[in-house]
């Protein structure tokens, strides 16, 4: 059961960060939950092995490589879920970014 208040909850996130930045256009709450579900299998999956491959480069920019590894996983959810479109790299990490403070505030809600 938490688990499907989680998703929810990050599909709400997803819906809401949408309809705030006018460089993202989802289609409706149902993608939102597809959108929740597949950036949610990408971050854990791909992710940890992209910073594992990009870590010296991320190491010799402090860091801030990661941002790009940020949008770039948007930017390929983004091109896997139809009815999800972000208009460029930049709204991607807009995206990314918004998301996680949405998504910080709504699971500060959920209860414990």
């Amino acid at each position: 059961m938490k688990v499907i208040i989680h998703i929810v909850l990050s599909a709400l996130a997803v819906f809401v960060t949408a309809r705030i930045l006018p460089g993202v256009a989802l289609d409706g709450f149902v993608t939102a939950l597809v959108v929740a579900v597949v950036l949610g299998v990408v971050n854990a999956v791909l992710r940890p092995v992209l910073l594992l491959l990009t870590l010296p480069i991320n190491i010799l920019t402090l860091g801030l490589f990661t941002f790009v590894i940020i949008g770039g996983l948007v930017e390929l959810v983004s091109f896997l879920v139809p009815g999800f479109r972000v208009a460029s790299f930049w709204w991607a990490l807009a995206f990314a970014l918004v998301l996680w403070v949405v998504n910080g505030f709504f699971h500060l809600l959920e209860k414990k």
